[in-house]
């Protein structure tokens, strides 16, 4: 138990740069507060004392803004960072490492009994106000973007965003902004809202250039085993600059 929350402590460390002491940490951080009073509630829950760790857990929720049924399963060094608003439901299990972020739900999509909330692997950040609902699973160094709403498995290592989520494609993501970056404008202003359609119309014209730029590397690479000399055209194609186009049009 000791050693549980030493952990505990150090987790805060390691992923909140604003503490500064233990002491700190002991007095001023809910979501410490709320595992601790967590651990205690889930062993009385399965030494049969239901009642007993159910008015333990609620008083850790009016203690800490926090909501954890003292069945759900928590692994080791979980950090609630702020915590203000996070619900866990009874059949919920969150992996060793793992990090939610404060209006957090995980909650369940039906009223039958089993198992019927989440399964976070190791490792796995959840954003501010997601929502995680239902018996799927998480898998393990996941990340959840902010306010998503997930119903549905996410894959080991992958990042969902969105109502409903999606999985983000990193390889094309990052080929999108080396491209945006080529062209002269910051990936910073290229969104994910595929709701948005001037966001859909970007990453449409992005994923072409990629598309194409990829085309014209195998048709030089063909050029070049069959003899044709290439170095012009490839110094031709790596000079030019986009911006150009606004002088020819102006």
């Amino acid at each position: 138990m000791l050693k549980s929350i030493k952990e505990d402590i150090q987790a805060v460390f390691d992923r909140d740069p604003a503490v500064r002491t233990r002491w700190e940490v002991v007095t001023c951080y809910p979501g410490f507060h709320a595992a601790l009073i967590h651990k205690l509630s889930h062993r009385l829950w399965h030494a049969g004392f239901k009642w007993l760790a159910r008015f333990i857990s609620h008083i850790g929720r009016w203690l800490t803004g926090i909501e954890i049924h003292p069945g759900a399963t928590i692994g080791r060094r979980v950090f609630i960072d702020h915590g203000m608003g996070v619900v866990i439901g009874e059949t919920a299990e969150i992996g060793d490492d793992s990090t939610l972020y404060h209006g957090v739900t995980l909650g369940g999509t039906s009223w039958s009994g089993g198992k019927r909330h989440p399964t976070l692997g190791k490792g796995v950040v959840v954003g501010a106000g997601a929502k995680i609902l239902g018996p799927i699973k998480i898998g393990d160094g996941a990340k959840i973007g902010s306010n998503a709403v997930v119903v549905k498995d996410v894959p080991d290592g992958a990042t969902a965003v969105g109502i409903p989520a999606r999985i983000l494609d990193e390889e094309k993501s990052l080929a999108r902004a080396k491209k945006a970056e080529k062209m002269g404008f910051s990936a910073y202003a290229i969104g994910d809202d595929l709701n948005d359609p001037i966001t859909k119309a970007i990453h449409g014209l992005l994923d072409h250039t990629v598309a194409t730029d990829h085309k014209i590397e195998l048709i030089l690479q063909y050029l070049e085993r069959i003899g044709v000399r290439t170095e012009e055209a490839k110094a031709a194609a790596d000079a030019f600059d986009p911006k150009h186009l606004n002088k020819i049009v102006d």
